[in-house]
This record gives C-alpha cells, structure tokens and sequence, in this order.
C-alpha cells in the first residue's frame, strides 16, 4: 500500500504527463509532506497546501474557501446515481461517467436563462 505522499507524487506525474504546460497549481491538505511539494516544483507545478481552519469559538467548523469548491463539485457530482453507487469498476469508465455528468451540468447552466440581479429601472436623473 502506497503512502499518502508516494501517491501524490504519482498523481503529479500523471496530471503533469496529461496536462503539459495547462496545469499550473495543485491545492492539497495538510497531510502531504514536503516531497509531493519539491516534485511539484520540479515538474514546475506550484503545490499549495490548504490549511484548515480551526474551530471559531463554538461556531463549529468553518471550511476554507478553496477546498469548500471542490467539496461543492463532489457534493453535485454525487447527487447522480451511477456515481454515488459502486457500478463502475474500470476506471476509465468512470471517468468517462464523470464527463458525462459534468457535460450535463455544463448544458444546464447554458441553457437555463440567468435571473435578472436587478429591474429595468430608469434611474433618476
């Protein structure tokens, strides 16, 4: 079994290899060691490590910004059942689930008219 930063670097190959020039920055946890973050700037990719909030005076816990977009991606990825349920088994199938889902989200978000964020009010002059 892999170690969580033998993974990582493994991961940044691979995202090196697949991306090229295109894959600028890497946003981690607090797990990943130094290792991951020198193999990045060998493949020049800036890895940044997120680090998470405390608990804010009773008010529970607060998650930063920046991994709070990647939990609201997963959240909506799962919403769909071919992705929450164990279906898949080869990996490039579930990738290419992955596209499918993310395509309807995109076709979703071009279709659907935006509200107005405000009425068409002549203002005085």
């Amino acid at each position: 079994m892999r170690t969580k930063n033998e993974a990582g670097i493994a991961l940044l190959d691979r995202a090196a290899e697949r991306c090229g020039m295109r894959l600028e920055k890497v946003l981690v946890d607090q797990d990943f060691k130094d290792a991951v973050i020198i193999h990045g700037a060998v493949k020049n990719i800036t890895v940044e490590v997120v680090r998470r909030t405390p608990y804010d005076q009773g008010k529970g816990f607060i998650p930063p910004p920046k991994r709070w977009v990647v939990e609201q991606v997963n959240g909506t990825l799962m919403l769909h059942r071919h992705l929450a349920r164990g279906y898949v088994h080869r990996p490039d199938n579930a990738a290419s689930r992955v596209y499918w889902v993310s395509t309807a989200g995109v076709l979703r978000r071009l279709t659907t008219p935006s509200p107005a964020w405000r009425d068409d009010v002549e203002l005085a002059a």
